[in-house]
């Protein structure tokens, strides 16, 4: 055999010219331009559409857990936990380029365009404290008092139980068998499994976050609730729950099968979704049902909001240097003292058809919202 025979086929190739890879500056480049307008448009000074004229500076008439201010830690470890996941996106992105883990990861974290409106359903007041944005812009406008920068970690929140949930499914199906139930039904166990570790770990987050001042729930419904009455009330079984409304469909649409495919790339092959980019039509079948199931979630608290079922109010309000959120008059039926903000979406949307009810304010020391009760 020749020497010309031997030599390897490799060599003989002409040398191919690497690729320029431009996905890399554009994204640092548009993450470097919304860095740049968050601190342009950044906010400390409430809006006079929601602050209190009566009030001069930030009182507190209630004392959050060990009585601290914490407000300054979460803005801190905000920008911390933000670049946090930024790292670990980039990192995993690189490693695994269209990963359906990190396409959630992305979905989940784009879906606080509609927070506004989740905060507006639930009545889930934000501390004016917080980092926010300008509360004239059209859909920040919807949150009762402002839209903190915080809720951009929110992929921490609802996909963080997919983890552990699939974890402990490989663990069952490896001990129990390809004949077992959670091997036969993967989607069912995985849901189920998420379900529970979601409504644990959102009743104990939020618990903690609502005692360190962070946000109230300004109205829930007695029954089905923690802590009702006080600052601190917790809708438990309506928020924990409704909450894994993403959390199931964001770890069922990430499980592979033995074929390696996730739930979410089989929906994209089967809707034939840009067949040439099936990384794209993976994040758009994913980008899609998140939103939806964010949405059901905004539905069901709506619902409870129009039918009046949520007649607890927090007691003391503790954002003094903004209007009390009262849309219903709850409030001003406790003896609380304004002025009051009906916020938008406040006719019939909030169940007022006709606008926020007249009220007639309970006699003196009958109101459970008086200020001389919360105070003293």
């Amino acid at each position: 055999m020749s020497t010309d025979q031997s030599t390897p086929l490799a060599e003989s190739k002409e040398p191919v010219a690497p690729q320029r890879k431009w996905g890399g500056w554009i994204a640092g480049a548009a993450l470097a331009a919304f860095a740049l307008f968050f601190i342009a448009n950044r906010r400390w000074v409430l809006d006079p559409r929601v602050a209190n004229p009566n009030v001069h500076g930030r009182p507190r008439p209630v004392k959050f857990i060990f009585g601290l201010d914490y407000i300054g830690f979460l803005d801190v470890a905000t920008c911390v936990a933000l670049i946090t996941l930024l790292i670990v996106f980039i990192r995993g992105w690189r490693r695994n380029p269209g990963s359906p883990v990190m396409l959630m990861f992305l979905c989940t974290t784009l879906i606080v365009w509609q927070d506004p409106i989740m905060n507006w359903s639930p009545f889930a007041v934000y501390n004016p404290d917080l980092i926010h944005w300008p509360e004239s812009w059209p859909l920040v406008s919807l949150s009762p008092t402002v839209e903190p920068f915080v809720v951009f970690g929110y992929v921490m929140f609802y996909f963080g139980p997919y983890f552990p949930a699939v974890w402990i499914l490989r663990k069952l199906q490896a001990k129990y068998g390809p004949t077992s139930y959670v091997s036969r039904h993967p989607l069912i166990s995985l849901g189920v499994l998420a379900c529970a570790i979601g409504f644990v770990f959102d009743a104990w987050l939020e618990i903690q976050l609502i005692h360190t001042g962070m946000y109230i729930y300004s109205q829930v419904i007695p029954w089905g609730s923690v802590f009702t009455g006080t600052t601190f009330q917790f809708p438990l079984i309506w928020e924990s729950f409704s909450v894994t409304f993403v959390m199931v469909p964001a770890a069922i649409l990430c499980y592979r099968d033995d074929t390696g495919k996730s739930v979410a790339e089989k929906l994209a092959a089967k809707a034939k979704l840009f067949p040439t980019r099936p990384v794209l039509g993976t994040f758009l079948v994913m980008f899609a049902i998140i939103n939806v199931s964010y949405f059901a979630y905004g539905a069901w608290f709506w619902v409870i909001k129009v039918s009046h079922a949520a007649t607890s109010v927090a007691c003391p309000w503790p954002y003094p240097e903004a209007k009390v959120y009262d849309p219903q008059g709850f409030y001003e039926k406790e003896g609380a003292e304004g002025p009051f903000s009906v916020g938008i979406w406040s006719t019939w949307a909030s169940g007022e058809p006709n606008g926020r009810p007249h009220v007639v304010p309970p006699p003196p020391g009958q109101g459970r919202c008086e200020p001389a009760r919360t105070n003293g």
